[in-house]
């Protein structure tokens, strides 16, 4: 059975879609067996050869040589999957029993019901391999940010194009700040990526704190030479994000370069982040220092750590209690995240008049000094 046109429509497909002709020459032989079998017979052993060299699509049935004297009483020759050894003999003397023969059965009408068939799988193969495709172009963006723009809204979800697939952006990933509308665009982070019982799944989200992350390193250049590193970053979507950052050249500043130029680049951030606050807290190695920079805007007098239960106990002015603790607790909260550390915040006349009370394990003490050197550049920059 000849039809040159329709190899030439495969040769098109794997020019102008990149999908190579074979993936539709092995759908489409499976598809052909099954249509064959539903319109001349279930119970032949076929095979549908599609040869693209000679433009051929050719039906071949296969029996297998069988000596019917050896059969058992009451059991008959099967005609669609066996064929007797002296009928095989007279085609080719030297068959034996258990030989398989093969011959050419495609039938004339067959022409018609291979065009629809074909029509059929090429369509959803294509569908297929385009959705592979796509899935494998974006599976490459997991982790990264990307831009969008919203389609529709689904109840709590949204549900973005990041491309040629569809992104959903679930309630947990989406900021309190954000208000969404239908066509228009979006910047979202690739939170994963899989394949799921309906085709590929995209969580994206602006709720992550790696969606900060690859904000600055968008717009801090230092950070995207490696030149200064996010060491840990913390949030609360929506009301406040903890950076703690340093820099691998003593001579650049992580904190000034984050801030950028009069607050520009921390700026930009926020205007994406609807206002959201932003403290860029110089990294330290050391626990008791790091702990004290970790409650910025809020500075601190004094801080005891316990070592075997990885707990800090920090003073705190009084009159900047609730600074550091911040609202709900929410200061003091990202503050432990940020750290590792768990983090009790008092404030000085607290401290003094539970002093008779104090701990009796041994604890590594620092004073801090308020308003000594370690707050002269840190003091001032947790808001923006």
């Amino acid at each position: 059975m000849v039809n040159k046109d329709f190899f030439l429509a495969l040769d098109d497909l794997e020019r102008e879609k990149k999908i190579k002709k074979e993936v539709f020459l092995q759908a489409l032989e499976v598809a052909l067996v099954s249509a064959y079998k539903k319109n001349f017979g279930e119970g032949k052993s076929i095979e549908v050869r599609l040869i693209p060299e000679r433009n051929m699509i050719r039906v071949v049935a296969y029996k297998t040589v069988v000596d019917t004297s050896e059969f058992e009483e009451g059991r008959e020759l099967d005609p669609d999957k066996e064929i007797s050894i002296e009928a095989a003999r007279e085609i080719k003397k030297s068959y034996k029993p258990g030989d398989i023969i093969s011959e050419e059965i495609t039938p004339k009408e067959f022409g018609r019901i291979a065009a629809q068939t074909a029509k059929q799988v090429i369509m959803q193969r294509l569908r297929e391999a385009e959705g592979e495709l796509a899935f494998t172009e974006v599976s490459k963006k997991e982790d990264q940010l990307v831009m969008g723009i919203i389609r529709r809204i689904d109840g709590v979800n949204v549900y973005v194009d990041i491309g040629k697939l569809e992104a959903v952006l679930m309630p947990r990933d989406q900021s309190p700040t954000d208000k969404y509308n239908v066509n228009e665009s979006l910047k979202v982070y690739v939170k994963q990526v899989k394949q799921g019982p309906r085709g590929p799944q995209i969580i994206v989200s602006r709720s992550a704190p790696n969606f900060v992350r690859r904000l600055f390193e968008i717009e801090v250049p230092e950070i995207a030479a490696g030149i200064v590193t996010i060491k840990s970053i913390v949030r609360e979507a929506g009301y406040r994000t903890k950076v703690a950052v340093a820099s691998e050249d003593n001579s650049v500043d992580p904190v000034g370069a984050c801030v950028g130029n009069r607050g520009i680049r921390v700026n930009t951030i926020v205007s994406e982040l609807g206002g959201e606050k932003i403290d860029i807290i110089p990294w330290c190695a050391d626990a008791l220092e790091f702990i004290a920079r970790s409650l910025s805007p809020a500075k601190v007098i004094m801080v005891e750590v316990n070592d075997e239960e990885h707990t800090a106990k920090v003073i705190v002015p009084d009159d900047k209690l609730s600074l550091a603790i911040g609202k709900s607790g929410q200061n003091a909260r990202l503050a432990a995240r940020l750290t590792g550390w768990k983090i009790d915040v008092k404030s000085y006349s607290a401290s003094l008049e539970n002093v008779a009370e104090a701990e009796t394990e041994e604890a590594e003490v620092v004073d801090l000094d308020l308003g000594g050197d370690i707050f002269k550049d840190i003091g001032d920059i947790g808001d923006f």
